[in-house]
């Protein structure tokens, strides 16, 4: 089979008689296979229903629908995420003139090149597991604006972003007199989510940075926990062109006396946030020597997981069950426990553990869309936004643990200024072909110019060209479905979250 097969639900109640049951119906199939099936539907059995609306569709109502509109479209007309003038001073100005929100609840900050997002959702599902209030604030979206700013891990209403924005509007405006430059598209939303989650109130925010650290616009928190997911090469033209130089711009995120989650690094990149760490008297937890990863084993639907927490062996969890799939997913796991033990005070001097049930409900909970994600089934269609060489590494790596396609097709759509020769060879040799298209954004990279590199990749013979997403998804489908030899084949939809998200609404995800 190509896709794993759904866990059943059993009766919580009696989960060593479920176990036992779920491997005797699995006695023709290889033992430890049997076993490692077995745990993972047992365990699901103790989460709750994954957290929120991971996706939601625009409003229902028009009338709400159409001012949602109007609120896209006055952001849309400000500076776009990838223009940037490198400086907090104008959401500086606005957190003053609001009240400083950003000051009203502590914080974990995260930075790093791939694995935020998914790392900030863990960190979300373990605090509300330990029923703590939470906002998190995250980039980009995959469908829908209302994404990027949560509170108890649902995205924020419509009706609630719409009102946040009329009530920071003014000030938005009062800042733009004011400055030589407008407030940017992400600067606005960056205080919209502060304001909301001061309005909550929560108890606790999880924020993502946009891009770098240092003058990333969400760096107005004082973070008593950053964290650091790992660093590689991406947006070179504004962070720096090797890992040393991006880690220094995200370095900034590390203030005063904080505690530092550190993902594994290269060599480079974890020399200089150590020398940070130690300019700002800050305590440092790293991967693979503090915490980490002490096993893992594939799953049906993820992966079970025992990791190890800040008090070292004496304080590792077992049988926790991700049902998300991937190695890079189990180390975002690591540092999102450690980030939350940190928060909780947990370290080398204070060796204790915290509650194995809720850290198991939690991950058993946790979605993360568009990060290998089944969208669909005969064919199975998988969607990643892997969209630089890293991500599209770890990626490759996930599908082909996970998965057991006799042919996998590629649907490829790029941003123009991403390392796409780097991504295409990450991929080409999982990919029996390849389809290059484009998503309906400016920043897309043109499909015939992506193509004339994929040739240069994958060779003419393997290489389709069809611009329209819907046509590519058509495109890739049929070559999936086009021979009984390749029963088992899939396609992966890759390449930008813009895409991807895309995608989802085309196939009926939205």
């Amino acid at each position: 089979m190509s896709e794993p097969r759904p866990s059943d639900r059993h009766d919580a109640s009696e989960p060593d008689d479920t176990f036992a049951e779920i491997v005797g119906e699995e006695t023709q199939r290889d033992p430890d296979l049997a076993v490692i099936e077995a745990g993972s539907r047992t365990l699901r059995t103790y989460a709750g229903t994954p957290q929120g609306e991971a996706v939601p569709a625009r409003p229902t109502d028009p009338e709400t629908d159409r001012a949602l509109r109007a609120v896209e479209q006055e952001l849309a007309g400000r500076w776009g995420e990838t223009k940037l003038e490198p400086s907090v001073t104008r959401i500086a100005a606005l957190m003053d003139v609001l009240g400083e929100p950003q000051r009203a609840y502590p914080s974990i900050h995260i930075t790093g090149t791939n694995g935020k997002t998914s790392t900030a959702r863990m960190i979300e599902a373990l605090l509300n597991a330990f029923e703590l209030r939470t906002g998190r604030y995250t980039s980009p979206h995959v469908q829908s604006i209302t994404e990027r700013i949560s509170l108890d891990g649902s995205p924020i209403e419509p009706e609630r972003f719409i009102e946040t924005y009329e009530d920071v509007k003014p000030y938005v405006e009062m800042v733009d007199a004011q400055q030589p430059y407008r407030l940017s598209f992400f600067e606005v939303l960056t205080g919209m989510a502060y304001a909301a989650f001061a309005d909550a109130p929560v108890d606790v925010a999880v924020v993502e940075v946009g891009m770098g650290g240092t003058w990333d616009a969400t760096n107005v928190i004082d973070s008593t926990v950053a964290v650091v997911t790992p660093i590689s090469l991406d947006h070179t033209d504004r962070l720096g062109t090797t890992p040393a130089e991006i880690a220094g711009e995200k370095a900034g995120v590390i203030k005063q006396g904080a505690t530092v989650i550190l993902a594994q690094q290269p060599v480079d990149a974890a020399q200089v946030m150590l020398k940070k760490a130690v300019e700002v008297d800050a305590t440092v937890a790293r991967e693979g020597m503090e915490f980490g990863v002490a096993s893992r084993e594939v799953a049906v639907g993820g992966q079970l997981l025992t990791l190890r927490g800040l008090g070292g062996a004496a304080t590792e969890y077992t049988d926790i069950f991700l049902p998300l799939y991937g190695a890079h997913q189990a180390h975002n796991a690591a540092v999102a426990l450690a980030a939350v033990e940190a928060f909780f005070g947990i370290g080398a001097e204070q060796a204790r553990s915290l509650d194995i049930d809720a850290i198991r409900k939690a991950f058993a909970a946790v979605i993360s869309p568009g990060r290998l994600e089944v969208v669909r089934s005969s064919p199975t269609v998988v969607l990643d936004a892997a969209h630089n060489p890293a991500g599209a590494k770890a990626a490759a790596d996930g599908i082909s643990e996970a998965f057991s396609f006799s042919r996998l097709i590629g649907v490829v759509g790029t941003s123009g200024d991403k390392d796409v020769r780097g991504l295409l060879e990450a991929f080409e040799p999982i990919f029996a072909e390849i389809v290059i298209t484009q998503n309906s954004t400016p920043r897309a990279m043109d499909a015939d110019e992506l193509a004339a590199i994929a040739v240069e990749v994958f060779g003419d013979d393997r290489v389709q060209v069809e611009p329209r997403l819907d046509d590519a998804l058509e495109a890739a489908i049929t070559l999936a479905e086009e021979d009984d030899e390749y029963a088992g084949a899939g396609v992966l939809v890759t390449g930008s979250v813009i895409t991807v998200g895309e995608a989802r609404l085309l196939l009926g995800r939205g």
